[in-house]
């Protein structure tokens, strides 16, 4: 395992060279990005072949290879080091990030040709790689927490990359400021476990928490609701969600790389990481299941409201992660990442057809302004529509259809009050097919529309360039078959990706074992995802003829604009803190120095406080000793 640190510090080099090296020509910085990210693919599966191949203990996964490779901090009794573990969780991860972040790479190369900036991009794409990679190998909290905010602020490079325009840059502040609400929370759950277990190791912080509290104890809950909170920031999850859509002001690789494949997903990763903490406090779970059930069901009809091409697709992302927090919340954490791994094949997939789409139309989102794309663009189309499958959960073996379809079996296995969750996952899973299918036939069916009716040079943009057309093409092949990878017993499959992680995660609830039940249980979501395409169809036509009628038909009820702007969160949002915010700026006062010199005021007032009862005077000494024994007896005889 000495090779690990290879899987990092191969995109970091890149960043190096990209970042300080001048005079590179033409699409060379895109080969040196996409060169360095594939050597890092490469790395990350030699690691991973070497510990499937000699796992310890003769059990795969059964234990964590710790690398540490420099001493970094002394806090007290917690002294983190510059060092990673390879474990089940993190080969998966590094798999994830490295592979799919090369195809990202290999895509933006033409994408990305002719932008102002070209050599910027493909930096801040492999610092975001390096910083991810980063974050899923750390052994220890304040490594996990470097990489944390290093993503954080490789996001706001990246979605602001179009700087000149002001409204590229006031996403990339909301995301990094939303975002941050979590940061702090998080960084908060870190202080409290170092405080109380005297170990920044997430391994040995996991067991000293396990023997040291008791399951459902307010330290135990403080600390994994500071925990989630961190989590909900990154994962874009009810209540810090509101920045992930404004965030598709992004190029479409960046959408693709942060919010399909590896930022969104750090929270999840996060929970499932941090699980010991999460066990010990029931509640938490709890609210980890309900936020993740009410999110995928305010995304999903978002999605189904929106007119931009990516902001669909960025709610349907925060609507897939919801899915991964439900799994969570019921302790289905083998589940959780399997759906994490194949969203991040077919979201990327679609992000990235999405992408070549836009820029064949002249940089074109609006749904309602496309059509007919299938006929001049086949191969987009039919990558399209592979990703579709996975994201749908339609047979025979999509990626999404094991992992989705695993997690709605769970809940309804779990029973109780999870029987409520299952109806909200499978009203999810309608609310999926109908959003998806209504994107699909807008975008590829029927003839074109709008300005772009009539381009001529959008039959020739149908030949894409092998930079664009492989990515597509891999992520179309691994989107259909990816469900393999842990594919149901009763159909004739074998789990081997929840066998994987079963030494890495606690193990999850058992399944029944009757499969008529099991195999109902699947075709229960196969029936509204078929039952929702011809809907979609119904819905599409309706909204095509909406948009050609006279501006009076034309305008969206008060319904359909509150549920286009996300249920109105960011109204609401601005009504709290945006606007007192910016009324106390145009008075010439600063809010966040306000708070701090109010802080630094009570600080001292309080250090005099203390100080003048440490005076060196000893009758000062006796008198606070004889008022206090007194007040003491007066309480013990009443």
């Amino acid at each position: 395992m000495e090779l690990i640190w290879l899987v990092p510090a191969f995109p970091l080099a890149g960043f190096a060279v990209l970042a300080f090296g001048r005079g590179l020509p033409g699409k060379a910085a895109g080969v040196v990005g996409s060169a360095s990210t594939a050597l890092s693919a490469f790395a990350a599966c030699v690691v991973a072949w070497i510990y499937v191949s000699g796992a310890p203990g003769g059990a795969l996964g059964a234990l964590p290879y710790p690398t540490s490779l420099w001493p970094w901090l002394e806090l007290g009794s917690a002294s983190p080091a510059i060092g990673f573990s390879v474990d089940a969780l993190s080969i998966v991860m590094i798999l994830v990030v490295s592979i799919v972040g090369f195809l990202i790479h290999l895509f933006s190369i033409e994408h990305m040709a002719g932008e102002e900036g070209y050599h910027r991009f493909f930096a801040y794409m492999n610092l975001f790689v390096a910083f991810m990679l980063i974050l899923v190998l750390a052994d220890n909290f304040v490594l996990l927490y470097l990489g944390w905010e290093g993503v954080g602020l490789c996001s706001f490079l990246l979605i602001g990359f179009w700087h000149r325009d002001r409204a590229n840059g006031d996403a990339a502040r909301k995301a990094f400021i939303v975002t941050r609400v979590g940061d702090v929370a998080l960084l908060l759950g870190i202080l409290l476990v170092a405080a109380n277990l005297g170990d920044l190791g997430i391994g040995e912080a996991s067991r000293r928490a396990i023997a040291a509290w008791a399951p459902g104890s307010g330290i135990a809950v403080l600390a994994a609701a500071l925990i989630l909170g961190g989590a909900l920031g990154k994962s874009a999850q009810l209540p810090l969600h509101t920045w992930l859509p404004d965030a598709m002001a992004g190029p479409s690789p960046v959408s693709a790389l942060i919010h399909a494949a590896t930022m969104v997903t750090a929270g999840v990763y996060l929970v499932a990481r941090s699980n010991a903490f999460f066990t010990l406090a029931p509640q938490v779970m709890t609210a980890v299941a309900v936020i993740g059930a009410a999110t995928l069901l305010v995304a999903g009809a978002s999605a189904l409201a929106q007119r931009d091409l990516k902001r669909i697709l960025a709610y349907s992302t925060m609507s897939q992660i919801g899915y991964m927090f439900l799994a969570l919340g019921v302790a289905a954490w083998t589940g959780a990442i399997f759906h994490l791994a194949t969203h991040a094949l077919f979201k990327s997939l679609l992000f990235l057809a999405a992408g070549a789409v836009i820029n064949a139309l002249g940089h074109e989102r609006d749904v309602f302004a496309m059509g007919g794309v299938a006929k001049k663009m086949p191969l987009l189309f039919w990558t399209f529509l592979a990703g579709a499958f996975g994201l749908t959960a339609l047979p025979p073996v999509t990626a999404g259809l094991a992992s989705k379809d695993a997690i709605i079996a769970r809940l309804w296995y779990v029973g109780g009050n999870a029987r409520l969750l299952w109806w909200a996952a499978m009203a999810g899973v309608f609310l999926t097919s109908l959003y998806t299918f209504r994107m699909l036939f807008l975008v590829f069916a029927g003839k074109s529309r709008g300005a772009h009716s009539e381009d001529a040079g959008l039959a020739a943009s149908g030949a894409l360039g092998a930079p664009t057309a492989v990515p597509l093409i891999v992520l179309a092949v691994l989107c259909l078959v990816g469900g393999l990878l842990d594919f149901p017993r009763f159909l004739g499959g074998s789990p081997f990706f929840g066998s994987f992680l079963g030494g890495a995660l606690p193990p999850s609830p058992e399944l029944g074992t009757d499969d008529v039940q099991e195999l109902l249980l699947s075709l229960g979501p196969l029936v509204l995802t078929l039952a929702g395409i011809p809907l979609a169809w119904l819905i599409a036509r309706r909204g095509i003829a909406a948009t050609t009628a006279t501006p009076e038909v034309r305008h969206p009820s008060r319904l359909a604009a509150f549920v286009r702007s996300g249920f109105g969160f960011d109204s609401l949002y601005s009504f709290l803190f945006v606007r007192p915010v910016s009324r106390l700026a145009g008075r010439g006062v600063d809010p966040v120095n306000l708070a701090s010199e109010g802080l630094r005021g009570l600080t001292m007032r309080a250090s005099r406080l203390l100080r003048s009862s440490q005076d060196g005077r000893p009758r000062r000494y006796l008198a606070a000793l004889a008022v206090g024994a007194a007040i003491l007896l007066a309480a013990v005889l009443l």
